[in-house]
């Protein structure tokens, strides 16, 4: 009776190795297929505005001058949305 059960056991463990992916995925869905339009929106929102903050903060130590032409060029992109 012992050696049945502890077969069992062997056998769930391999299957639940096998499957390990499956399981995963249904004990904790991934997060990113979860987010609607507005969270795609608001995360979009919050790297523009990092990445206009990092060139505003560049710019204002040493000025305009300071940005390459391409940054320059960025910041007019990123201020127009």
């Amino acid at each position: 009776m012992s050696e049945l059960l502890i077969l069992i056991l062997i056998i769930i463990a391999v299957l639940a190795f096998f499957n390990r992916n499956w399981l995963k995925n249904k004990v904790s869905p991934d997060k990113q297929r979860n987010y609607t339009i507005d969270d795609k929106f608001n995360s979009d929102k919050r790297e523009r505005e990092k990445e206009i903050d990092r060139l505003l903060s560049k710019m204002g130590k040493n000025g305009v001058n300071d940005l390459s032409p391409k940054e320059k060029k960025r910041l007019d992109e990123l201020s127009k949305h």
